[in-house]
């Protein structure tokens, strides 16, 4: 089993790309939330670890506090941690976040994020996970999600598996190489009803 504490770390090592990737996530978070109409705003994120992406951007942007929400995060000590940094309008749960169970009562969203999921991951996760968009997210709003550029880079086949759910991409970033790539995508087609399979995905060993 993977320790996710010590895969955290590496968002203090400038030498392992993980804090250019989290700036490129942290800027897609700010023009989400720049963009978003009026009024109060919601947010999930599944699989959020300590909440180093949206937390940060939440204490400093304009629109930070109009949000409110919840991360789901199953490890309890990165759990613990979120949990200290968030505010009180942002709920951290300590749960299975590819169980559809973990999103009730906090969608439709209108910012979702699916970072540091989808490389780790079968394949047919990730499509259903995207199937599952309509069903998280608000109409007019935003999901970003991240992914590595290894052989054999099925980046371009997630892009297209958004786009059919009715996504259309605002920014696709992507490293040097193949160390990572972090798009964003803004739902416009209708909102679903949440009563699809109620396993998203499960982290491969």
């Amino acid at each position: 089993m993977a320790d996710w504490s010590d895969w955290h770390a590496q968002y203090d090592n400038p030498a392992s790309g993980m804090p250019q990737r989290l700036a490129a996530v942290q800027q897609q978070i700010e023009l989400a939330l720049a963009r978003a109409a009026p009024g109060p705003l919601r947010l999930l994120s599944l699989c959020a670890g300590q909440g180093r992406d949206v937390l940060p951007v939440l204490a400093t942007h304009p629109r930070g506090g109009d949000v409110r929400g919840r991360l789901v995060e199953l490890d309890p000590e990165l759990a613990a941690a979120a949990r200290a940094a968030a505010p009180p309008s942002v709920e951290v749960l300590a749960a299975d976040a590819g169980e559809i169970a973990a999103c009730d009562g906090a969608v439709p969203a209108d910012l979702l994020l699916l970072c540091g999921i989808f490389g780790n991951v079968p394949d047919e996760d990730i499509e259903r996970t995207v199937a599952a968009v309509p069903s998280l997210l608000a109409t007019g709003g935003t999901v970003i999600w991240t992914r590595h550029r290894r052989a054999p880079d099925i980046t371009p086949r997630v892009r297209a598996w958004f786009a059919a759910t009715g996504v259309v991409e605002t920014a696709f970033v992507a490293a040097p190489g193949e160390a990572w790539a972090v798009e964003a995508g803004v739902l416009q087609a209708p909102h679903t009803p949440l009563d699809g399979p109620r396993r998203l995905f499960a982290f491969v060993s």
